[in-house]
Formats: C-alpha cells, structure tokens, sequence
C-alpha cells in the first residue's frame, strides 16, 4: 500500500511570504471581474465556513483563465493551497481511469462490449441476479453490469487487511441486477477496470496512469495516491470537526485514488474538450473523446458514458464528474458548447465546490446565471417523505442474504399498521426505518443488524436494502454500511433473494 509520509513545511516561494501567518489574502478585483462572486464566496468558505482550503481553476477557448488558491492546504504546517496544491478527487479519478482503458481499447488490447471476465483472473464477476457474461468492460464503466453499491476504506492503524483485488472481485463483485437493467453506481467498477489496466498492460495501475496519461497531458502534479516528490504539495484531508482524516487505501483505486491539483485537473478538462495543446500528447482520438461523453446506459434519469456522468445543466450541455468522501468534495465540469471547464477541490466535506462551481459559470455565461436565479428563487424546502406499504408488498417475504462467506435466511415483513420489520438468520426482530418506495418497484430501506462475514462484522454497521420488485420476487442489495461515530468507511453489499 502506498502512503504518503509526513507532509513537511518547506520553503515559501518569495510571492507567498506574506501568507504563511495567515490564511491567503488576495487583492480586491474590479466589479467588471466575471469571477468577482466565486471570489467572494471562495474566501468566506474558507474565513467564515471552516473550510479548510479550495482550489479553482478556469479554463475557456484552450486557455487557463483562472487559477487560484484558498485558505490553509496544511493547517498546522501553515502551508497554502494554490493552484498547483494536490488533492485528493475521489470519483473524479473515475473519468481519468477511463481514459487510460480508452489508450488500451484503442491499441486492440481489449472491446468494451466483451464480458469483463475475459479480462480478470481468478477473481471474476459471479452471476446471481443475472449471467456475468453480460456484465460488459462497458457495462461496468457506465455502472450498468448489475454490479452493487460498494465503497472500501482501508485506514492506517485500522484492523482491516487490504484484500487482493482478485479477492475483492470474487467477495463483492456479484451482479445483484440483471445486467443492463439497472443503473447502480459501483466503486468495485472501477477496482475492476483498474484491475484489468494492470492485467493487460503488465505495470502497475500507478505506473501505467504516470506514463500513458500524466506525463503525456502536462499533468506533473498528478498521481495515484501520493506519489514519492509529491508530498510537499499535497492537501491533507480533514473531517468536518477540523482533524485530519487517516490516510486510506481502496480495493478501487481506479474510482478514487487520484490527487491532482487544481491546474493539472483543469488541463485534463482541456484534452477532453479537445483543445488541443501544443505540450500536451494526443493519447486518444478526437472521435474516442466524443465516444466517451455519449450515455450507453440505456436508462433514462441515469445518463452515464465512459467514465463521465453526460446531460443538460440550466440549458447547457455538460460532462461531468464530481467526487465525495472522508475529507474530500470535488467538481469537475465541462460545458462543450462554452468550450469551458471548470474544476473546484477541497480538502474537507462541504457543498462549496459544487455552488462555488456554479457561480464561476454564471459569471462567464449570461443565460447559465439566469436560469441559475430563478432556480434558486423558487427552491423550497423538500416535503418529507411519507411511507405507506403498496398493496403488492404486503404480508412476510422469505428468503436469503447471500454473502461471500455463507447464505443465510432473511426475513421481511409488511405489517398492517404500516411498519417493516426485518430479521436476519437467528437475530432479532428489528424495524425498518427510512423505508421508502421509489418509482412502481423499488423498495428502500435500513435496519439495525450485523452482516456475519469476518470483514464486515469487524465494526459496527446497519444493513442498507435497495430491493427490485418483479415478477412477484423481491431480489437487489444488502449493504453493511458503517455507522458515525465509527471512523472505518464502508459499503460492502450482498445479494438478497425473497419471495412469498
């Protein structure tokens, strides 16, 4: 496992020596200043809000327009974050994974449409809910191969053992839908698509991402994880309390192990768009960057390519991504029609990068701040969500949680006075709260129970369900997802299979 070492106090360049005592302090712009807003509302996030640092940067016609540096990279090293500061993106590495499979899909190295498994070891996707075959390398890039909800942090100090990847893959890489039928975002995706990077390519997925994808576009301050020279540089990611979060370890890199700064992410944003810089290599065709920003889910409401979430926002086309985790929140967004990209990071949980995100374009695209105005003038407050059992889930539904390390019986009933209770193997009763029915067939959930596998039952977890009616079956998700205090971060999903 990489880790970074001890993140060291260093030398101020002399155009930052009046910032190492105190948060960075920038000159006042002129009104005319289309980023004036952003401004503002990036330094009180930063004085006001207790966010510790963000980072922008701008880019419009091929060239960077704006890139600066908010607020503390390093609190107690007193060090500031710049533009060229890294930080942890989270989902935002799963864009930049895909463009590294797209360098070896356009060698021949493999076809998007060939099940994953042609590509994996003896870790391979298991067919429960529907045939793995047709859990495509495609599939599990736009998050429609039937796979679950997962999402693994592996702590220093903690008592978790980092599984391998081909021990992941065989543990929690089940399809839990029919592939191709619903749209499931998946961390275990990407570890899979990372996986198969390094299966094919023989380096490391790290060594690979560097020298097919970094170096090529400029990105100098670019790496999965922290990589040895980078350390000066690097953000330290703090809880919403202001300490600063353990460095963690996935079994999906390829979905949230990239740090970037602000201006190398910016740059990534240009290839995308395809402007074509003169130091910047041209590792994919035009024509495989376009294919990438086009939805292949097959689902309405879920629009996802390669790599890229894909749809209108207040009447502009738009590619994105965004990411969100222990001490990280960051935006990624690129409007083709502007020609603009727009990149935002912190280094801590908040909704600032993504409002902040949105003022940087609406102070460069007139239609894009009117239409921003009135949304925000009729917001109101969500209406509470109400529960009433549908006619068609009511009574006891029996049948089983498959995990990795047994099947056990699973009961689920709905009463006629409204509640769900649920029980798991021997375990008591418990009730479902949060219970929800989403659309005419999914049913939501979660209760107060232990999944019995030797890695989940190592913390404390509720177990979150995510059920499909069809066909007079209840079959989907049984996620063990941890619960605050506990600082391990986990979603580790089993399958569920029930009927009358």
């Amino acid at each position: 496992m990489i880790r970074p070492s001890a993140i060291p106090s260093f030398a101020v360049p002399a155009v930052l020596a009046l910032v190492v005592v105190a948060p960075p302090v920038f000159a006042q712009r002129a009104s005319t200043d289309p980023f004036a807003v952003a401004r503002a509302h990036a330094r009180a996030a930063v004085v006001d809000s207790g966010v510790p640092s963000l980072a922008v940067a701008v880019a419009r016609g091929g060239k960077i327009i704006w890139a600066e540096g908010f607020g503390w990279a390093d609190r107690e090293a007193r060090i500031p974050a710049t533009e060229h500061t890294t930080y942890s993106l989270a989902s935002i590495s799963k864009p930049i994974t895909a463009t590294g499979l797209m360098t070896l899909a356009e060698r021949g190295r493999l076809q998007l449409d060939k099940p994953a498994n042609d590509y994996l070891g003896t870790g391979k996707i298991t067919g429960l809910a529907g045939d793995a075959s047709l859990a495509t390398v495609r599939r599990v890039a736009n998050h429609t191969a039937g796979l679950p909800l997962h999402y693994m942090f592996y702590y220093d100090g903690a008592i978790d053992r980092v599984p391998t990847m081909d021990e992941a893959i065989a543990r929690y890489a089940v399809t839990v839908y029919a592939p191709g039928s619903s749209w499931q975002y998946s961390n275990l995706g990407f570890g899979i698509l990372d996986h198969i990077i390094e299966r094919l390519s023989g380096q490391s997925y790290a060594d690979f991402m560097r020298a097919e994808v970094f170096l090529p576009l400029g990105m100098t301050h670019t790496s999965i994880h922290i990589a040895p020279g980078l350390e000066p540089f690097a953000a330290v990611r703090y809880d919403n309390a202001g300490k600063r979060v353990p460095f963690y370890d996935f079994d999906h890199r390829g979905g949230s192990a990239v740090y970037a700064s602000a201006h190398d992410l910016v740059r990534f944003g240009m290839f995308h768009l395809k402007d074509h810089l003169a130091d910047q290599k041209r590792i994919l065709a035009d024509s495989t960057i376009d294919a990438m920003h086009v939805s292949t889910t097959g689902i309405p409401g879920s629009e996802y390519g390669i790599g890229w979430a894909v749809g209108d926002e207040m009447g502009l086309k738009r590619f994105a991504h965004s990411g969100g985790m222990p001490g990280v929140n960051t935006a990624l967004y690129l409007y083709p029609t502007e020609d603009l990209a727009v990149v935002v990071l912190s280094n801590t949980t908040s909704r600032h990068p993504f409002t902040l995100a949105m003022d940087i374009v609406a102070g460069l695209v007139p239609r894009y701040a009117d239409s921003l105005k009135a949304r925000r003038a009729r917001q109101t407050p969500p209406t509470p969500a109400t529960w009433s059992t549908p006619a068609r889930l009511a009574g006891e539904w029996k049948g089983t949680i498959r995990t990795w390390d047994g099947t056990k019986p699973f009961t689920l009933t709905f009463q006629a006075d409204g509640d769900v209770v649920a029980r798991l193997g021997d375990s008591p009763r418990a009730l479902v709260w949060d219970a929800g029915w989403q659309g005419d067939s999914v049913f939501v959930g979660r209760f107060a129970g232990t999944v019995p596998t030797p890695d989940a039952s190592l913390h404390r977890h509720s177990i979150f369900l995510n059920l499909t009616w069809r066909g007079g079956k209840l079959s989907g998700q049984a996620s063990a997802q941890t619960i605050p205090p506990d600082t391990v971060y986990f979603a580790r999903t089993s399958y569920i299979d029930l009927g009358r």
